[in-house]
């Protein structure tokens, strides 16, 4: 399936319609962040939701997450976006990659780790009644956009709650994103997040 087809043609639906939606946007970081951001704000108004309890340690963690608070503040938007604040509870993850610890980078493990995320984002989306629900993690290359976008669907299922798909590295999206990191001076991390990947630098 070509994703960014399907967004463009979400996206046409939402311009004809005249009415300026609700997203809940996963994001990982504040670099992977901007290009989507960019781009999605002309369409939606957006929370981001930073929920990775993935990142190996917490210094980490509020690293990323004061980058992502900053690019929010300094980046100009078409419709207003704010931040959900949620905690690091690093338990979460390794309960759930348990058994997995020996993956290869992109194997089941990480698949795991994207099917956390983005269960719980859309869990809070269904609870706080979002029109939609994603995440940034397709803008990079070396994320599955395609198992993204199938446990996207999953979701929408299961909590009744539009799943916007996509596949944010199509249309430059990972290099503007690069240029973004630039422009705004954001500290850009060598590996995803997790103490396995972190290993396999």
């Amino acid at each position: 399936m070509n994703y960014q087809k399907q967004l463009d043609l979400t996206l046409e639906e939402i311009k004809e319609k005249k009415y300026v939606p609700t997203l809940l946007l996963h994001s990982c970081c504040g670099p992977c962040s901007s290009y989507v951001l960019e781009y999605l704000s002309n369409y939606f108004k957006i929370t981001i939701f930073y929920y990775n309890p993935n990142i190996d340690t917490k210094e980490e963690y509020e690293k990323r997450e004061k980058e992502q608070i900053r690019l929010l503040k300094e980046m100009k938007f078409k419709n207003p976006v704010s931040y959900l604040k949620c905690e690091y509870n690093p338990k979460e993850y390794y309960e759930k990659v348990k058994g997995f610890e020996k993956e290869k980078e992109g194997g089941m493990r990480c698949h795991i780790c994207y099917e956390l995320r983005l269960e719980k984002t859309a869990q809070v989306a269904k609870a706080n009644n979002f029109d939609y629900f994603t995440t940034t993690l397709s803008v990079s290359p070396y994320k599955n956009a395609t198992v993204l976008n199938e446990l996207g669907k999953q979701f929408q299922e299961k909590y009744h709650v539009f799943y916007l798909f996509s596949d944010f590295k199509k249309k430059e999206g990972y290099k503007r994103s690069i240029l973004l990191s630039k422009e705004y001076e954001l500290y850009r991390q060598n590996y995803c997040g997790c103490i396995y990947s972190k290993r396999n630098m």
